[in-house]
């Protein structure tokens, strides 16, 4: 009888589970936000309560990387789960392509309702306006490679960072704003998903806050529990602060509507820390560099319906996998899918059973050119390939690129002590696997994952100047 009635529970859980609704997805993120840059992870400093609440009652990932060391490939990775580069998103500022295929456009396809909120930083330009280092403005209606024309119903986007009192685009109109970004785009977020959630309609809603990127200006209640610390630490750990605080609303918000079991959210930054050693947690290197510190960030998942209890993993994982995980969790498929992807799923991590990666991450700084630093992480080793390894007298980044580098990173995250001549056959393998995957990186941006020959990047149109009187 015993054997029966397991049988029939089993079955049971099979079927509730293959039947239940697809769940909402929430994907957040920071903008300049490091490894170190929490108090869960052991700031000495700043105070996070909400996300140390996400990261005690979720999944937290302690080996999260992102797929870049800068802000718009990463974006572009979370979008496609390929690596930015094969769609030619090399640098802040690039674009990505309009052929590629997006989760908004997957979910959007699938019946879900789609909102993107905040910084947007994959438009390539704004009018005549190159975003790549410019303070953010509101994405305008015309751009062709707008939110709404990747795949989002509602959109309320920046071309770049922001921080106090900005300028979004609502669906491309311009809108000014007074307070702190992040409390912007939360309120903006929560009214769709108030909305979608009153519809019993499931939706993704995608926050990308502003915050910590320079300049650093916090509101002053915001500084006040700094207020012993120099201004700049004020402002910086201010900033902070009110992203924080903006998750916080998010989970609350969820909670009230009764929608929290069945909604995945996931947090997570765009590159690694950039204001020092607390802010990538005394690893190595910084935003912009593929040590450690310049691509290791925080990662927390929070679905209560798949994710029972709280859980920490140390397997590596990174943005490339939250695409294929979104679609996975939820169930959509995309039409003609681009192949191929760089991450997989991570459902069989939420369900715990998961203790090493299906594949390697690879990075790359630059695929434009073949000498640019490239590492490739199969766990527990990283294999650097041309990495500028010195400095000169003055501390100063500069020397000889070093052709080999193999750190065992669970045992030396500061990438310090050099294994490469005592782990000949392991370098001569991840080097040819390293190399295989440039060599598709490469085909990718000729435009061969396509079916229709590769169309230039769109450009949005340029304002007209006015004649000189």
């Amino acid at each position: 009888m015993k054997p029966l009635i397991l049988f029939l529970l089993s079955a049971f859980c099979f079927l509730h589970s293959s039947f239940s609704a697809p769940p909402n997805v929430v994907l957040i993120m920071a903008d300049d936000q490091g490894w170190g840059d929490t108090g869960y992870n052991g700031h000495p400093e700043l105070k996070t309560p909400n996300l140390d609440s996400l990261a005690a009652s979720g999944l937290r990932m302690d080996r999260f990387y992102t797929a870049h060391f800068n802000c718009s490939p990463t974006r572009a990775s979370v979008m496609t789960g390929r690596h930015p580069h094969r769609m030619g998103t090399f640098s802040p500022g690039s674009p990505i392509r309009a052929q590629e295929v997006t989760v908004a456009k997957v979910l959007q396809s699938a019946g879900y309702a789609t909102g993107h909120f905040g910084k947007w930083h994959l438009n390539g330009k704004n009018g005549d306006r190159d975003t790549k280092t410019a303070p953010g403005r509101a994405i305008l209606a015309d751009d062709p490679l707008s939110p709404g024309k990747m795949g989002f119903d509602t959109w309320l986007s920046a071309d770049n960072f922001f921080d106090l009192d900005p300028v979004l685009g609502r669906e491309g109109v311009p809108e000014k704003f007074q307070g702190d970004g992040s409390d912007i785009v939360t309120d903006e977020a929560l009214k769709f998903i108030r909305k979608q959630a009153g519809a019993s309609k499931p939706f993704l809603a995608v926050v990308w806050f502003g915050n910590p990127h320079t300049p650093h200006e916090a509101l002053p209640a915001d500084k006040a529990a700094y207020s012993t610390l120099p201004e700049a630490s004020q402002n910086y750990y201010g900033e902070l602060t009110a992203m924080d605080r903006s998750v916080g609303r998010l989970r609350a918000a969820l909670r009230e509507l009764k929608v929290a079991d069945d909604t995945l959210l996931w947090y997570c930054s765009d590159n690694g820390g950039a204001a020092g050693p607390k802010s990538t947690g005394n690893l190595r290197g910084s935003k912009g560099t593929l040590w450690e510190g310049g691509v290791r960030v925080p990662g927390l998942v929070e679905w209560p319906a798949r994710i029972a209890k709280p859980a920490v993993s140390t397997v590596p994982c990174s943005t490339l996998d939250i695409y294929p995980t979104v679609l996975a969790a939820t169930g959509a498929k995309a039409e003609k899918q681009i192949q191929p992807l760089d991450g997989h799923s991570l459902l069989p991590l939420f369900d715990q059973p998961m203790t090493q990666r299906e594949k390697a991450i690879p990075f790359w700084a630059d695929a434009r050119r073949d000498n640019a630093h490239a590492t490739l992480l199969d766990w527990p080793y990283k294999l650097h390939t041309n990495a500028i390894n010195s400095k000169d007298k003055k501390g100063r980044k500069g020397g000889e690129r070093t052709p080999l580098l193999l750190f065992d990173v669970s045992k030396d995250p500061n990438e310090t002590t050099d294994l490469a001549a005592q782990e000949p056959e392991r370098v001569k393998q991840m080097t040819a696997a390293l190399a295989e995957w440039k060599t598709s990186v490469q085909k990718s941006l000729a435009g061969g994952d396509y079916d229709t020959p590769l169309a230039p990047a769109p450009e949005a149109p340029r304002k007209k100047k006015k004649a000189a009187k």
